[in-house]
Formats: structure tokens, C-alpha cells, sequence
């Protein structure tokens, strides 16, 4: 069954479905998407193109890489739905594409379908792959770090000119897409495996010092022309964004498992795969050892558990991807403020460990169906869920209207460009509503009551929970009929347009 080139090209099918179709109905309204939208929008409209400026006059807290991308498509596309999400999509079927040609070409094809389908199969991927986010184009450029150190260590070629100029243009690439957290993901597992291998000849996964400062230096660059030209720099980028990840001001606190936890159920049942295929190393692994101290004791390195021998006989290629995973996840873990979607770039070199384990050679043919059974049976699963997931999150968005602010933007320009209204939007917390209704900036509640008594508003959205309070103050004022319709068990969202009396 893994063997075939059917299996292959349904998982691709069942891929790109579930990348295309999972966040149905697109909107801004969760994972802090509104922030990374409205870089692009400020850049296109503001043009503020280096340092843009978020809601409610604060600077937006994101680096500037995937905006400008974003931007450029717009230009092409004149559509900003496809300008915010194809970054993200194009990044998924990229990575799930070089996944399994890295898995294909190191370990056979059926580890190669096998790491495919755990990288598209999940409740993360599908999740990610089309929302206005930076965490699947972090996730390829550490994929292909991390896969430029891989061949290195597999190959035993020494890093040359050309190899570390490379990885100067990944890592700073990553940083301009979510800042130095990029660095978090690698050196971890490069400093473990530079200490497990410093007394044997394999080949180096450090590739000296001058890349990784010279990107570094590049993003200080970025950040010290903020702070030199935008006011408020400091506190809302270096002090919130930054270090903010150091502290539970903005997130409640989580304890260190809660990454393992989310990533049982999350990256379920590939997760507890990788688990039973090390279990069923190890055993065979103990056995491997018994029989092999028998006949030669005294070669052996290790010489009690099987678990022991086991790391002695991992290849290094494999201790670099256990490093890798493991060592960013162990960091992720003991930083304070937590959310899934921070550790997503963990999963590509979990998806090759997997491959890793399918195709470890085998001590005998009973371990060997074993593998593959449970392989087999962990990709059925992962098909149910994947699909239950995908299937509830649009069925549950379309019926319980989480489109409903987007719905309303869109109503009231048509009407205002219909009748030629000058209309604002009062600030509120709904980042999303001034881009569902074309708009850079919220207007204060005072400006808007002055600007209207003077005339030069025809119409004003707010929340429905605002309007009675500023309808008495808005000469002339009555409330449309046109309002949208709350999102199910948000009532807060509820807005109404209010325009002047015929």
C-alpha cells in the first residue's frame, strides 16, 4: 500500500483540498490576522513601506517581508484575499513538495508518501495553510536550513563560499518574516549535534559564524531605523512583540508541556506513530544488541540496554533531525508565553523522522509488518480526522455566520459607493473592519461626532452596542436597516450602520 503512486497522488489530492478549503469563510477575525493584513493595506494605501502603523496609532509589530510580498500581489491580483493568503498556501504546497522528495530520495517512496501525508494529513497544516500568518513561510525557510545542513552531515562535504551565502539569505529572509525567533528553530539542535559528534568524523552542521551575524545584523538594521524614526517603536515592537515572548502579559501562563500536549492531539496520530515506531526500535534494538554481544562484545560501545544501543547506532543524519525537532520544541517549551502556531516549523523535520523510522533497516521480517502495519493504519486515521476537521470547521463557520463582519463590509460599500456616501468607521476592537470596509484608520468617537455635526460624514459604522450612546450626539442621526448579523455566542461583533434622516 505505501508503495503505490496512487497513494501518492491522492495524498497530494487530499492536500491541496484540504489547503484550499479548511479556512472557509475566509475572514480576519482570530490568530491575530487583521496585524498581518493591514501591513500590506498601510503599504499599499499609506505607503509606508519600511514601518507601518496598526490600529488605534499603535506601529505594526511584524516584520516587513511577507507585507511586501503580499503587496506586490495585490498589485497583480487586485484582489487582497488572494494577496494575503497565497504567501501562506503557495509556502504549504511548496514544503509538502520537498518533503516528500527529501524523504522519497533519502529513504524510498513509501517514507517519502508516508512523510507527505503527516505533513498534510493533521490539524495544524490544513489549519495554516491559508491564513493570513507567517508561520508556514517561516516553516519552508527553516525546512530549508535545516535540509542544507542535512545533506552536509550526510554527505560529509565541508561548507563552502557558496553554501554559506545561502544560508546568510535563509536566515535573513526568516528573520524579515517573523524576527530572530528563526534562530530558536536551529541552534538548538545544531549544538546538540556538533556536542554528540565532536570526537567522530561526520560531516559539520555549523557553517561558521559570519551568516548567522550578518543576517542578525541586518534585522538590528531594520530595528534600530525604528526606533530612531517611529515613537512608539520601542514599546509596542521591541518591548511587546519582542520581549513580550519572555513574559505572560499578553497570554496567560502555560506550563512546559503544554507544546507536547497540544502537539498529542494537534499533530495526532502521527505524533503517537512516531512514538510507537521508537518503541518498536528500541525493543528490536535491545534484541539487535543481545545477539550482537554474544558474537562481538567487545566491539560494542555500549554495553547494557537497548535503548543505549540504539543511540549508538543512530546514523548521523537521523541525530540531526532528532536534534532539530526536539531541541526547538525543548526551547519553545520553557519560553513563558505560548500559542500552537509558534512551534508549526517543528513539523516538517518530524514528518522526515517519521520517513526515518519506516525505513530503518529491519532485524527480521516480523518487525518489519509491524512497522508498516501501524504506518498504514495511522495514515487511515489521519484521513478521517483531517477530513472531520476540515469538514466541521466550514460547515461550522458557514452555519454559525463567522462571516457575518465581512458580509456587512462588503454591503455597506456597495451602498456607499451606490450612493456616493463619506462614511468612517468608529474605533472598536475588530481590527478586520477597517479592511472589510476599505478604510486605514478608525476614526475616535469625539472626531466622529464633530466631523458629523459639521456635515462632512453621510454615514458611520459602529458597534450596536456604542450606537445608543452617539446616536443622541449625531444631529440628524437614524440607525439602517443594514446591520450586520452577530456571529453565533459573539455579540459583541454586532455593528450597525447609522446614517443621516431622509
Amino acid at each position: 500500500m505505501l508503495h503505490s503512486r496512487r497513494l501518492f497522488g491522492a495524498v497530494a489530492l487530499l492536500a491541496i483540498v484540504f489547503f484550499s478549503l479548511t479556512n472557509l469563510p475566509w475572514t480576519l477575525d482570530e490568530y491575530s490576522q487583521e496585524r498581518q493584513a493591514l501591513a500590506s493595506y498601510d503599504m499599499v494605501k499609506e505607503g509606508r513601506w519600511l514601518y507601518q502603523q496598526a490600529p488605534r496609532d499603535r506601529d505594526a509589530t511584524k516584520p516587513p517581508l511577507i507585507p511586501w510580498i503580499s503587496a506586490a500581489l495585490h498589485e497583480v491580483t487586485r484582489s487582497w484575499d488572494v494577496a494575503w493568503r497565497l504567501p501562506s498556501f503557495a509556502a504549504a504546497l511548496a514544503l509538502a513538495w520537498l518533503i516528500f522528495r527529501v524523504a522519497r530520495d533519502r529513504f524510498g517512496k513509501s517514507a517519502g508518501s508516508l512523510a507527505l501525508s503527516a505533513f498534510a494529513l493533521n490539524m495544524l497544516s490544513p489549519r495554516l495553510a491559508t491564513l493570513v500568518r507567517t508561520d508556514m513561510p517561516l516553516a519552508l525557510v527553516v525546512f530549508m536550513i535545516g535540509w542544507q545542513i542535512w545533506n552536509k552531515i550526510e554527505t560529509g562535504e565541508s561548507w563552502n563560499r557558496r553554501d554559506r551565502w545561502l544560508i546568510f539569505l535563509l536566515l535573513t529572509t526568516g528573520a524579515f518574516i517573523k524576527g530572530p525567533i528563526i534562530y530558536v528553530f536551529l541552534l538548538p539542535g545544531i549544538a546538540f549535534f556538533q556536542w554528540r559528534w565532536r570526537n567522530e568524523t561526520v560531516g559539520h552542521a555549523w557553517c561558521g559564524w559570519w551568516p548567522w551575524l550578518w543576517s542578525l545584523g541586518l534585522f538590528l538594521t531594520w530595528v534600530m531605523g525604528g526606533l530612531l524614526t517611529q515613537p512608539g517603536f520601542f514599546d509596542q515592537v521591541v518591548v511587546h512583540e519582542f520581549f513580550g515572548r519572555f513574559s505572560t502579559a499578553e497570554q496567560r501562563p502555560h506550563p512546559p508541556y503544554y507544546y507536547v500536549g497540544h502537539l498529542l492531539h494537534k499533530f495526532a496520530p502521527w505524533s503517537e506513530l512516531l512514538i510507537i515506531l521508537a518503541a518498536i526500535n528500541l525493543r528490536s534494538g535491545g534484541r539487535a544488541h543481545r545477539n550482537a554481544e554474544k558474537e562481538t562484545a567487545q566491539n560494542l560501545k555500549w554495553k547494557r540496554g537497548g535503548a543505549r544501543f540504539a543511540v549508538a547506532r543512530m546514523s548521523p543524519g537521523v541525530c540531526w533531525l532528532l536534534g532539530w525537532s526536539l531541541g526547538g520544541l525543548l526551547v519553545m517549551s520553557i519560553v513563558p508565553s505560548k500559542r500552537l502556531d509558534r512551534i508549526f516549523p517543528l513539523i516538517p523535520p518530524l514528518c522526515l523522522l517519521i520517513a526515518a523510522q519506516v525505513d530503518r533497516t529491519f532485524p527480521n521480517e516480523s518487525v518489519r509488518r509491524q512497522t508498516y502495519r501501524w504506518s498504514a493504519g495511522a495514515l487511515a486515521l489521519s484521513v478521517i480526522l483531517t477530513s472531520q476537521y476540515s469538514l466541521s470547521k466550514v460547515v461550522l463557520g458557514y452555519r454559525d455566520h463567522w462571516d457575518a463582519l465581512v458580509t456587512f463590509g462588503r454591503q455597506v460599500r456597495n451602498e456607499a459607493t451606490a450612493r456616493h456616501w463619506r462614511y468612517e468607521v468608529v474605533t472598536s476592537h475588530d481590527g478586520g473592519m477597517l479592511l472589510y470596509l476599505d478604510k486605514p484608520h478608525f476614526i475616535e468617537p469625539e472626531q466622529a461626532v464633530a466631523v458629523w455635526n459639521r456635515g462632512a460624514l453621510d454615514a458611520l459604522v459602529m458597534r450596536a452596542s456604542d450606537a445608543g450612546t452617539l446616536l443622541a450626539r449625531l444631529s440628524g442621526a437614524t440607525v439602517s436597516s443594514l446591520r450586520s448579523q452577530a456571529p453565533k455566542g459573539e455579540r459583541r461583533k454586532e455593528y450597525v450602520l447609522v446614517v443621516r434622516g431622509q
